[in-house]
């Protein structure tokens, strides 16, 4: 019972309160320096159990205080000491104790608490049940069968044992089968079975119950039972009544947070429905219903879900109801909890303590786990929930507890009173270091624990005045913070706290940094994967940190580990961050951490690898059709990389199983196709991404999809029409692929109707892509058109396309060619050649030209025919890259697709005199200290009468720089060497040469030498070298080379020779008397690298090289240096002879086998001769008319033998057989500047009928010629 508060006591309560409100401190933090009461900082759960599972039970009980506290228990409100039972573990300096699993338990079972005592008061725990649950199980009985009329309800009764929740309850079989349940069966939330009506399917004697508590991992089962449906003939119906709850209403109390469950299971037939509604409102919104309607669930109800619920169960017949009434009561709930407080000795203390609940929860005060009633004091008093002390002293300190309890819970809080008088302790270090970054915000602490509170103030720098601005505050708890630190803020920093009892102060020093930053950070980068990533990052910090800066590299906030092992990916050198083979996995946010101990910096930048898409997946398929089906799929990731498009292939199972060909793209935002397809045909498809990066694996095939067979829809494409003899048009077609079939048996249909008559279309079926329409006028135009078929029908109509019959070769000759000379280019015109004369395609024209002889050589020589080929209808062209000064003869002639026409007439022309071409030979041969002796040799092709030469030289420096030229005109044409004087010695200089004619002078060639210091013998009998005797032939010597340079000395040698083996040479010379060193250096021709000798001395004569290979071209040159340059004494190019070669040559004519092959290819000789002849007299006798009828080249007409063979007539055979052959007897006897030997020319077309090539050179084709008219005669 509550007391009733009076106006009195309300007025004394707050004088009270208004005192305590200067002289208390709550919620008191005591640093455990100061003497202190106990305070519990850990217990067990207010509900312990012991799982049999568990090794052991630990009940908690931990507390601190000053003195350090001492702890005790109670079981069941008895004194327990957990010390005196061996079994129990305890902890040192702890009040906890440990239960083992090792033994009966029960023993233990009880509430305990734990109290906490030093000298200044005791706390005390939450109280502590420990719970031994004991295994559930069903009892045994025997059970008698349930005996029920069909159409009746019945209820299977659970009965489960009690146990630790929650428990579970399931019916089954004994095989372990669930019993079904539905609208007419089901279970109710006290583990009953209920039938609302029985049928003859629920007889079994297998009827099991199972109730599971998981908490104690245990599953038990009831007793089989038994059910026995006597059938009837007929089930009455029956209105609903309700199985559970069995009154018409009832009420539940619930506690605040937990479930609402109400259930209402009927019987009836047919089987009732059951409907939930809340009397006067809508059910709540979280409610739900369950286990087919009966089952109403509203989940941690609240005050306001409290009130009336009505469930009705109805069917056809009536309907029964019932009325639940809920009530929510609520545990115990702080509304004051006690604090801990801090008072000073004499003030007035308040403790206040109340809760809420439902049932209003009992208030129990106690101090130092005692009940007031058995503490009494005389300074306190108690007011309903507030106990007052007054003048309170230091003895009065104590713990006091406050415990709120109702029916459905206890509340209990420890709240420490101290009261004491204490002067200044500061529990901050002394002479702390502040390290604070420029800029930035600083927090020196000065922790201060006193009674009553002290007041604390900061100076700087031994000065007395209390630090003071708007960039500085004191906070409550005694710490100096200093926002926007600057430089001058540096310095000492004191702190003094203050009271009535005394005071105390602490030094801390304060250091202002520079801040640290990053100043070169990454950005966001895009990179391949499997490369290499590299991310920058270059920060700026105080110089003070440089043994304490860090940089780090964070990954999705994640450090990065950099173990810098072979397999590590990740290395960090001068702040840059390197991924090696780089993976999808490495994608995030990359964090650049720029770390002091004071501050830090931080930069991120996005990562993102790029990759080529995943496979689409899955793929299906949809809206099948004969020739369509719609293909669906899900892209798969682009890896940053929108996909482009989606590439659509497909595989068929009969014509090229496992290859797959592409039939589809679609942009890459679609994600479905329409697929047109062929008939007849077993289809799978799959699909590929491609992105930027590339293109992805292919998805897995789709399953098979066969289209039924069908008619073509489509005919052959890119029709061919060709004539290859002039009475015959050859149709050939691109058949249809395979997969183009649509069905079996594929023919075509050509038809065809020539288009200058009146005639009705010709029809033929083939089931090749070719046919041949013979007997066919010369080049007349025909409307062709070919259709495909099956054994399901026509394609669709075809279209017509124009095409000619055979060509035959041209009949006619250019007229009026003529030609207009300018320098080494001819213009040559004619007139067309008349269309009827062309008797097919016109190909073009082509002019055949060929060089007669040199105007400066007066015998003629015929050189390699040119050909210029002209596509198109032309009458002029141009023909370049003719020789001056000759004499040219061309033709003119057309050309179509059978082959080239006559030629016209022989046309001779003159080109006119040009400049020669450059000289072929310059030699320097003769280098004195002040003349240079030069030859020459004129040109091959002077382009006109040779005049003379011209000559020029100038003096060249070592930096290359050129002095002025100097001119010699040479104006003997017979003129070959030449003789330069009053040159500066050691002086290097360059000469020029070109050769005149009246028109000009050729090009230039040149040659460079450097004079020499003295003058020597003269080196011109090099240039005809004496050899020694040698059994091979003497290599002719080059003109020896000298380029010596201003430092080099040249060795005075003169009468150079070689002599030559297989295997080696003999170089000898003739020396000048001076005692100098040289070397000698050789080069295989074909592998071009040198070889150079020892230094040798000029007082030898002679040198042989050797290990040369047979049969092998040397240069060899005579060098000043070890080096090979252009300073060269002597050079020559020498043959090694081939091994044996003289002993083969000395007795060939000897040796057996020699006669004997003599003897051999002379029989072979006679028996060809022999058959010539009678080969010869097997062509009979032709008459002059044949020979006159046939075509000046047969060649020239392109007779293909093929076509020849396979379309000419049988009977004409022969006959063309034997022209050929006389054509190729006269052939053989005419002259080599007939103009049937240059008037013939193959000619190539492409399919289109263009021409192919422009130039051509004459070819010799009498002999080929003749073998095809040989194998064209029958035999």
């Amino acid at each position: 019972m509550r007391l009733q508060r009076s106006p009195l006591l309300a007025a004394v309560l707050g004088l009270i309160t208004c005192i305590c409100v200067f002289h208390t401190t709550a919620a008191i933090d005591i640093p455990l320096e100061v003497e202190q009461l106990p305070t519990i900082t850990a217990q067990s759960p207010s509900s312990l159990i012991a799982f049999p599972f568990d090794e052991s039970f630990p009940m908690t009980c931990e507390a601190k205080g000053n003195p350090e506290p001492e702890f005790r228990w109670t079981k069941n409100g008895q004194e327990f000491d957990p010390s005196l039972d061996p079994r129990l573990m305890k902890e040192e300096n702890s009040g906890t104790f440990v239960i083992p699993n090792n033994g009966n338990l029960t023993e233990y079972q009880g509430t305990y608490r734990c109290y906490a005592s030093n000298k200044l008061g005791t706390a005390i725990s939450k109280e502590i049940e420990f719970i031994v649950p004991h295994v559930p199980k069903f009892p045994k009985e025997t059970l008698d069968p349930v005996v029920v009329e069909e159409g009746q309800p019945f209820t299977l009764k659970c009965n489960p044992p009690k146990g630790i929740p929650p428990l579970q309850i399931y019916w089954m079989t004994i095989n372990l089968q669930h019993i079904e349940q539905d609208e007419r069966v089901s279970m109710g939330l006290n583990g009953d079975l209920y039938f609302s009506h029985a049928v003859e399917k629920d007889s079994g004697r297998d009827y099991c119950c199972f109730a599971a508590f998981p908490r104690i991992r245990t599953i038990v089962q009831k007793t089989a039972m038994s059910v026995i449906v006597q059938t009837t003939n007929a089930i009455l119906e029956r209105k609903p009544s309700l199985l559970t709850p069995s009154t018409a209403t009832s009420e539940t109390q619930l506690v605040k947070g937990e479930d609402l469950k109400l259930e209402c299971i009927a019987e009836g037939f047919p089987t009732p429905q059951v409907e939930w509604v809340k009397m006067g409102h809508q059910l709540p919104t979280k409610a739900k219903v369950e286990n087919h309607g009966k089952l109403l669930i509203v989940p941690r109800v609240e005050q306001e879900d409290s009130g009336k619920y009505m469930c009705k169960a109805k069917n056809g017949l009536g309907e029964a109801v019932h009325y639940f009434t809920l009530k929510i009561e609520e545990p115990p709930e702080w509304v004051i909890e006690p604090e801990s407080q801090l008072s000073m000795i004499g003030s007035e203390v308040l403790i206040k303590c109340s809760a809420s609940g439902t049932p209003q929860p009992t208030i129990t005060w106690r101090v130092n786990g005692e009940l007031l009633q058995g503490a009494p004091a005389a300074n306190r008093k108690v007011f309903d929930d507030t106990i007052a002390l007054r003048n309170a002293k230091a003895s009065d300190s104590a713990v006091y507890q406050c415990e709120a309890s109702n029916k459905h819970g206890t509340l209990l809080s420890n709240a420490n009173i101290m009261i004491m008088n204490l002067s200044p302790i500061i529990l901050t270090k002394e002479g702390e270091d502040y390290s604070a970054v420029e800029g930035k915000g600083v927090m020196m602490h000065c922790n201060v624990f006193s009674s009553p509170p002290s007041t604390i103030t900061w100076s700087k720098d031994d000065s007395s005045d209390s630090v003071e601005g708007p960039r500085l505050t004191i906070h409550e708890n005694g710490s100096l913070e200093i926002y926007s630190v600057e430089k001058g803020d540096t310095g000492q920093y004191t702190c003094l706290a203050k009271n009535t009892e005394g005071s105390s102060a602490i030094d801390a020093m304060l250091y202002v940094k520079d801040p640290t930053r990053i100043v070169v950070a990454q950005e966001d980068l895009q990179i391949l994967i499997g490369t290499t990533a590299q991310l920058s990052c270059l920060a700026e910090y105080d110089k003070s940190f440089s043994n304490d800066f860090e940089l780090l590299w964070e990954k999705d906030d994640m450090k990065i580990a950099l173990n810098n092992t072979e397999n590590s990916r990740y290395f960090v050198e001068d702040g840059i961050l390197q991924i090696i083979n780089v993976s999808h996995r490495d994608q995030g946010v990359y964090t650049c951490v720029a770390r002091t101990p004071v501050d830090r910096d931080t930069a991120s930048a996005l990562l993102m690898v790029l990759d080529v898409p995943d496979a689409p997946e899955p793929l299906l398929l949809s809206e099948h059709k004969s020739k369509s089906v719609k293909l669906k799929w899900i892209p798969g990731d682009d890896h940053n990389s929108s996909t482009t498009e989606f590439i659509i292939e497909y595989e068929e199972s009969q014509w090229e199983p496992g290859n797959w060909k592409e039939l589809l793209r679609v942009p890459g935002n679609h994600n479905s196709a329409v697929l047109k397809l062929h008939g007849h045909v077993d289809y799978r498809f799959r699909v590929s991404g491609l992105n930027a990066v590339g293109r992805s694996l292919p998805s897995k095939p789709t399953e098979r999809y066969k289209t039924p067979p069908a008619a073509p829809d489509k005919n052959p494409e890119n029709i061919k029409i060709e004539g290859h003899l002039p009475h015959e048009m050859d149709i050939n077609w691109e058949p249809l692929l395979p997969i183009e079939h649509n069905g079996p048996g594929l023919e075509y249909k050509v038809s065809y109707r020539r288009q200058d008559v009146e005639e009705d279309w010709k029809e033929h079926l083939v089931k090749r892509h070719s046919f041949v329409v013979k007997n066919t006028p010369t080049f007349v135009p025909y409307d062709i058109k070919i259709q495909a078929r099956n054994h399901q029908g026509w394609g669709p109509e075809p279209k017509i396309v124009t095409g000619y019959s055979g060509e035959d070769f041209p009949s006619a000759a250019p007229e009026n060619v003529a030609v207009e000379v300018n320098s080494s280019v001819v213009k040559v015109s004619w007139t067309r050649v008349h269309k009827d004369k062309l008797h097919g395609h016109l190909g073009g024209y082509r002019i055949n030209w060929w060089r007669l002889r040199s105007l400066a050589a007066s015998k003629k020589s015929h050189e390699d025919k040119h050909t210029l080929t002209l596509p198109g209808d032309q009458n002029h062209a141009t023909v370049p890259g003719l020789t001056p000064f000759s004499e040219y003869s061309l033709i003119v002639m057309t050309f179509n697709g059978r082959g080239n026409g006559p030629g016209s007439n022989q046309l001779n022309f003159k080109t006119p005199e040009g400049v020669p071409e450059k000289n072929p030979v310059f030699r320097v041969t003769d280098v004195q200290k002040h003349t240079v002796s030069l030859v020459w040799a004129p040109p091959l092709e002077p382009n006109g009468i040779l005049t003379g030469y011209l000559l020029e030289y100038q003096l060249i420096n070592d930096t290359e720089e050129m002095g002025p030229l100097q001119t010699v005109d040479i104006s003997n044409p017979d003129t070959t060497k030449w003789k330069l004087r009053d040159l500066e010695p050691v002086s290097k200089y360059k000469f020029y040469l070109r050769s005149c004619t009246t028109v000009g002078c050729g090009p230039v060639v040149s040659e460079e030498c450097t004079t020499t210091l003295e003058t020597t013998s003269t080196l011109t009998s090099t240039l005809g070298l004496s050899k020694s005797a040698s059994p091979s032939p003497p290599s002719t010597p080059k003109s020896p080379v000298t380029k010596p340079t201003r430092s080099t000395i040249v060795p005075a040698l003169s009468n150079f020779s070689s002599a030559v083996s297989d295997s080696f040479a003999n170089i000898s010379w003739i020396s000048g008397g001076e005692n100098t060193e040289f070397f000698i250096a050789y080069m295989n021709n074909r592998e071009g690298l040198w070889k150079i000798s020892e230094a040798l001395n000029t007082s030898k004569t002679f040198h042989i090289i050797d290990g040369l290979d047979p049969g092998t071209e040397y240069t060899v040159r005579l060098i000043p240096n070890s080096w090979v340059d252009n300073s060269s004494i002597f050079e020559d190019v020498i043959t090694t002879e081939f091994t044996g070669l003289a002993s083969i040559h000395g007795g060939i004519s000897t040796q057996g086998w020699f006669i004997g092959l003599m003897c051999a290819i002379a029989l072979l000789t006679l028996i060809l001769l022999i058959a010539c002849f009678v080969n010869r007299n097997k062509g009979g006798k032709y008459s002059v008319k044949e020979k006159e009828d046939l075509h000046p080249d047969v060649e020239s007409q392109g007779m293909n033998d093929d076509t020849f063979c396979e379309y000419s007539d049988n009977d004409e055979k022969p006959l063309k057989g034997s022209q050929h052959s006389l054509s190729r007897e006269i052939k053989a006897g005419d002259s080599g500047d007939s103009l049937v030997d240059y008037g013939d020319e193959d000619v190539q077309f492409n399919e289109d009928g263009s021409f192919i090539g422009e130039y051509a050179g004459r070819k010799e084709k009498r002999v080929s010629a003749e073998i095809k008219a040989t194998i064209q005669t029958p035999a």
